[in-house]
């Protein structure tokens, strides 16, 4: 997609809450749009709803960001730090005619929605202090009044925009209400604050959620009104959970740190995000960082909703996994392991035992938060299991008997190796006249406590002899119990 004017893109949360995936789809669809262009990625936190500003909030969305390598270029600018410009473009409107002080009290609103409700109205406000004679504006000040000021939408007529995704978008003005632009208490509304900053920043494009795209008609008033000229907008179809409701908290729509804490990969989650509602074609999958900033286009975006799908992000999780070398799966994984194994496992953990254990259990693993329970039998002291598991199809004299032979066999063994392991206990299975199978199923348990584990031998290797022929006379005792 060409453009006439340097590409000026923002992602512009309010601290309202935590950042969840639909926040940072349309971040990263901005920061792709930018890098594509060769363009400006901004940054601007919109803290003016005051009452609502939840603690943590904003360092989350900084942290949401870096995690996910989603670097910006300006910022971060507060909206909070900025009031002067909103009240300078306040007072325009007001001296212009474009706008008008309200003097109505939150219960004559309340009445008036709940009287429009009754009467099967849509809600919007009736422009009571419109048309106010001056007299009438001193009493209300004299009463120690604090106006709010509301914009002086047409009453008449048509508003139309074009947008990026779906065409020519019309709405007509009696749809509008008067909305406010400034509050009682100084701070403006979304509506006034987002223009006049998108304005001064220069932005060229507004890519963002089409919930705003009903919002998007009383900002192109506002343009038209202060005489200046709107960005190009696209409004980004939304997400909805598998069964095809708005995506919430029990789909998955959860924080973005919530997922960094259940051990997603940042490089995983970001590809899984661009193909919400964003595609290369209709069939790759995995795609580098690079890769999706390289072929990123607008026209590639769907105008239908996106669906999220857990199942997808944990296999995608896992072939990311799956591709990290050693070193870098093992310098992952320690943070999870550090603050997930027992508390009897003595830390800090040998980074170099660690890093013999993890490749055994990477095929296996989806996410990080994984590992420590696919690998805490390589940790901890002593197993707990039922002795019924080492009793796979064999008599409780039979499993006792192999596993006495089983210690007599590697006690003292000179070569701990994984094939010289094999080497010894594939003929000793031959020589108890038992199925390999069954065989080294009582193995598995007796060294790990569970019936499913990594490759067996490589396994007992990494666990080291002293501590294998413990368990396996720990077995023994189990089972004569």
């Amino acid at each position: 997609m060409s453009s006439e004017v340097p590409v000026r893109v923002r992602f512009a949360p309010s601290p309202t809450g935590f950042p969840h995936l639909g926040n940072i789809r349309t971040a990263l669809f901005n920061w792709l749009f930018a890098r594509h262009h060769g363009g400006v990625f901004i940054l601007r936190i919109e803290d003016t709803d005051v009452a609502r500003m939840v603690e943590g909030a904003t360092e989350s969305i900084l942290h949401s960001l870096k995690w996910l390598g989603l670097d910006w270029d300006e910022g971060p600018i507060f909206q909070s730090q900025r009031l002067d410009i909103y009240r300078g473009v306040s007072e325009r409107l007001l001296k212009e005619g474009m706008a008008y002080h309200c003097y109505c009290s939150p219960q004559r609103l309340e009445e008036m929605r709940k009287e429009q409700m009754k009467r099967k109205q849509p809600p919007g406000y009736d422009r009571h202090c419109r048309n106010l004679t001056q007299e009438q504006k001193n009493e209300f000040e004299a009463r120690g009044i604090v106006p709010v000021v509301r914009f002086k939408s047409p009453l008449g007529g048509q508003t139309s925009f074009p947008d990026l995704l779906r065409g020519e978008i019309v709405f007509g003005n009696s749809t509008l209400d008067d909305f406010v632009l400034l509050k009682s208490d100084g701070y403006p509304t979304y509506h006034l604050a987002n223009i006049a900053d998108d304005h001064d920043m220069e932005i060229s494009h507004v890519l963002r959620a089409d919930e705003w795209l009903s919002s998007t008609p009383r900002h192109i008033l506002l343009y038209q009104a202060l005489g200046w000229q709107p960005p190009q907008f696209a409004h980004l179809p939304m997400i909805l959970g598998p069964d095809k409701s708005k995506l919430s908290k029990r789909h998955g729509a959860t924080s973005v740190t919530e997922y960094e804490q259940q051990g997603y990969l940042p490089e995983a989650l970001l590809n899984f995000l661009a193909l919400l509602g964003w595609s290369l074609d209709d069939k790759t999958e995995i795609m580098s960082r690079d890769t999706i900033i390289e072929n990123f286009s607008l026209e590639r975006i769907s105008k239908t909703a996106a669906v999220f799908n857990r199942d997808k992000l944990e296999w995608m999780n896992g072939v990311y996994i799956r591709s990290l070398n050693t070193e870098e799966f093992s310098r992952r994984t320690l943070p999870f392991l550090e603050s997930s194994l027992p508390s009897e496992v003595s830390r800090p953990l040998d980074a170099g035992y660690v890093g013999r254990i993890i490749p055994l259990i990477q095929e296996r693993a989806r996410t990080l938060a994984e590992v420590p329970e696919l690998t805490d039998f390589f940790f901890v002291d002593r197993l707990d299991y039922d002795s019924s598991l080492l009793l796979n199809k064999m008599e409780q004299g039979t499993a006792v008997a192999a596993l006495r032979a089983s210690i007599d066999k590697v006690e003292g063994l000179s070569n701990w190796a994984a094939m010289s392991l094999e080497s010894v206990f594939r003929p000793l299975a031959e020589e108890l006249k038992l199925k390999t199978g069954v065989f080294f199923g009582l193995l598995r348990v007796a060294v790990t406590g569970r019936t499913a584990a990594p490759p067996l031998f490589q396994t007992i290797e990494v666990l080291g002899e002293e501590r294998c022929v413990r368990r396996l006379k720990a077995a023994m005792d189990k089972l004569k119990r």
